[in-house]
């Protein structure tokens, strides 16, 4: 199934436009349980509440041979038991022609995602082999979260933010099945970039641990149809001491500005 009905047929049953980060950091899970088992718990506790779930690679990674194995067995288990909710790989890939077809085909043909952040910033023929898989959503990193983003981004380009010009340029090639990335702690360039997209899937994250504004950024992110957008909380509820209530107070404070 395409990404975009899979996702609006997903926020329509769980009226939620809560993304779960599955972030299992290894000094942070209780001992003798594994990445699979810390996220089969909280995938039973969450589902219900969520439009997505998105496991950042590097947690896996980081953790070896084990830690992938725990990776596709967490895909696995959503896939055979919460078939219905997206998956996204956060892997933030970036690299040319034939080494993207490589990262397209592992994120897509072996883990089996339905999506996957990547860097625009190699241009078109780097994200091309992404861009293959029609019905996945590639999704690209324009403005990102963290503090020192603007050292880059902001980079003013013949009058224009770095960020915006890449915007322009990717809009320009008219590619359905790209996703947008705003970090919700900038809720005037969330407003710009869905001026850019109206139409576009975005994703955004910081609306948890990094405390980012809910009001402003979710009505900064939506489309017209008052979705469109998937707001990703990791720490703030994979942590918390009761993940589905955690889950659940976002997904309603975020409804209150739909």
């Amino acid at each position: 199934m395409e990404f975009s009905k899979k996702l609006q047929n997903i926020i329509t049953k769980n009226n939620s436009l809560v993304c779960v980060g599955l972030d299992p950091d290894l000094e942070k899970l209780p001992d003798g349980v594994s990445q699979y088992e810390f996220n089969k718990k909280i995938i039973d506790l969450t589902h219900d509440s969520v439009c997505a779930y998105k496991p950042n690679s590097a947690f896996y990674e980081g953790a070896g041979i084990e830690g992938l194995q725990n990776l596709q067995e967490t895909i696995d288990y959503l896939k055979n038991n919460y078939p219905e909710v997206p998956i996204i790989l956060d892997a933030k890939r970036g690299d040319i022609g034939n080494t993207a077809k490589m990262y397209a085909s592992a994120a897509y043909d072996i883990y089996g995602a339905d999506a996957c952040t990547v860097y625009p910033h190699l241009g078109l023929d780097s994200i091309e082999p992404f861009l293959a898989y029609g019905d996945k959503l590639t999704i690209l990193l324009f403005k990102t979260s963290n503090p020192d983003s603007g050292t880059f981004q902001n980079l003013d380009v013949d009058g224009t933010p770095y960020y915006l010009r890449v915007a322009q340029i990717v809009k320009s090639w008219d590619k359905r099945n790209i996703g947008i990335f705003v970090g919700a702690t900038y809720s005037q360039e969330m407003a710009k970039l869905r001026e850019i997209f109206p139409d576009s899937i975005f994703l955004s994250a910081g609306i948890g641990a990094q405390a980012a504004e809910v009001e402003a950024i979710v009505k900064a992110g939506i489309d017209k149809t008052g979705a469109g957008i998937m707001f990703n909380a990791s720490r703030s509820i994979i942590f918390d001491e009761d993940p589905k209530a955690a889950a659940r107070k976002l997904r309603d404070e975020i409804n209150k500005y739909r």
